[in-house]
C-alpha cells in the first residue's frame, strides 16, 4: 500500500513537467515544420529570390524591346532597323550581302 502511494504521489509530481516538456517538444516541431515555420520562411525566401531575379531579367526584355520598336517610331525612325526588320519577316537579302546566320 505505501509503495501505491508513493508512485502515485511521485507520477503526480512528474506529471506536470512531462506535460510542459510535451507542449515545447510540440511548439518547437510546429515553429520548425509548420506551415509558417522556419522552412516554410526559407522556401518562401528562396522562392522571392528567384522571382526577383526573373522579373530583372523580364524588364531587360521589355526595355530592349521597348528601345527597338522606339526606334521604328515614324517621328525618328532608323533606316538601318527598318531595313533590317523587312529583309528578317520577308526572308530577303540582297546579292551582296553577306549572311551570318545565328540561332536566337
Amino acid at each position: 500500500m505505501y509503495l501505491i502511494r508513493r508512485l502515485r504521489s511521485r507520477a503526480r509530481d512528474l506529471a506536470i513537467p512531462v506535460l510542459g516538456l510535451g507542449v515545447l517538444v510540440y511548439i518547437a516541431y510546429h515553429a520548425v515544420n509548420g506551415d509558417r515555420g522556419l522552412l516554410a520562411w526559407w522556401q518562401l525566401s528562396d522562392q522571392m529570390d528567384r522571382t526577383r531575379a526573373q522579373l530583372a531579367r523580364t524588364s531587360a526584355e521589355v526595355m530592349r524591346m521597348e528601345h527597338r520598336v522606339g526606334l521604328m517610331r515614324p517621328e525618328k525612325l532608323d533606316r538601318d532597323m527598318l531595313d533590317e526588320r523587312i529583309r528578317s519577316i520577308l526572308l530577303l537579302a540582297h546579292p551582296r550581302d553577306l549572311i551570318i546566320e545565328s540561332k536566337p
